[in-house]
């Protein structure tokens, strides 16, 4: 097959996806790599119709690669994920409003395009979550206490776009990230951002069957099949309070081959948006008990 890579210069090194599109060399397929960012393109010939067998998107949030993924898709161009569906999580504001409408158990969300609006969110919501609506990888996520601290923080928080704002979830301090890939679910705990003083190694750990509903209810809300859910385990259950397309896969058995195999059954098949099956929670391999050596890993 030949493939085509969307990478931006943030992820020129990163393990995923320079280690997904060497596994897929290795196997004899063709792979080419676009960096949106760094490149003049001539938009009418980069995007061809049968030029790739599938677009796969691996940019920052609010970089160009996202629009040369719609190019490709406009031309009926497989792509992963499905371009409009990768819009619809890249926004935060967004999708917040699709996830509550359709069911997602999400904080209420609040957007404002200036952080002085922020001053109308009613006190009873603090301490909130604030973060661009762009944001990835934690960049720009702060806890705001009160109504007080906000009116101090407006200048830190100024020059970031439209900003978006969640009351609190009170949490162990602990994120639980899922990943799906290749209809499987896996499941990672690691330190909040927002309890950075919390020693927590991350590791691998058994996804909950109340996790892996949720997990697995996500990618059909979006239309996602490569993605990761940032969930908290709140006092009322978990409650989503991140989605990303083509994640870090970190702590998933095998990432690069794994993510490696999806691509081209994505590729194959030509199907891009809601999975057609619902994705399987994975037993880590660390505590599989030795009476289940059929466990899937």
């Amino acid at each position: 097959m030949r493939l085509c890579f969307l990478v931006e210069e943030h992820y020129r090194h990163d393990g995923m996806p320079v280690e997904v599109i060497r596994q897929l060399v290795a196997w004899g397929h063709r792979v080419d790599v676009l960096r949106p960012g760094g490149s003049l393109l001539r938009m009418s010939e980069v995007v061809s119709a049968g030029s790739h067998d599938a677009w796969v998107l691996k940019t920052v949030s609010g970089g160009p690669g996202l629009t040369l993924l719609e190019a490709a898709a406009a031309v009926g161009l497989t792509t992963v994920n499905d371009a409009r569906s990768i819009r619809g999580v890249r926004d935060k504001a967004l999708a917040a409003a699709i996830g509550r409408n359709r069911g997602l158990p999400m904080p209420t969300t609040y957007a404002a395009a200036v952080p002085e609006l922020l001053a109308e969110i009613p006190e009873s919501a603090f301490p909130l979550v604030v973060k661009p609506a762009d944001g990835s990888a934690g960049r720009g996520v702060c806890l705001v206490p009160s109504p007080d601290r906000l009116a101090a923080m407006t200048g830190q928080l100024a020059g970031q776009g439209m900003l978006v704002a969640q009351p609190y979830v009170p949490n162990s301090g602990v994120d639980l990230k899922v990943y799906c890939v290749g209809g499987e679910l896996y499941a990672t705990e690691r330190c909040s951002p927002l309890h950075p003083d919390h020693a927590v190694r991350e590791r691998q750990v058994v996804l909950p069957a109340e996790v892996a509903a949720v997990a697995a209810q996500v990618g059909a809300v979006y239309g996602l099949d490569l993605y990761g859910v940032d969930v908290l385990l709140g006092p009322d259950g978990p409650v989503v309070v991140d989605v990303n397309d083509f994640p870090s896969f970190r702590q998933v058995p095998q990432a690069a081959a794994r993510v490696a195999r999806a691509v081209l059954e994505l590729a194959r098949t030509g199907r891009a948006g809601a999975p057609d099956v619902i994705p399987q929670a994975i037993i880590p391999e660390a505590v599989i008990p030795e009476q289940q050596p059929g466990a899937a890993v």
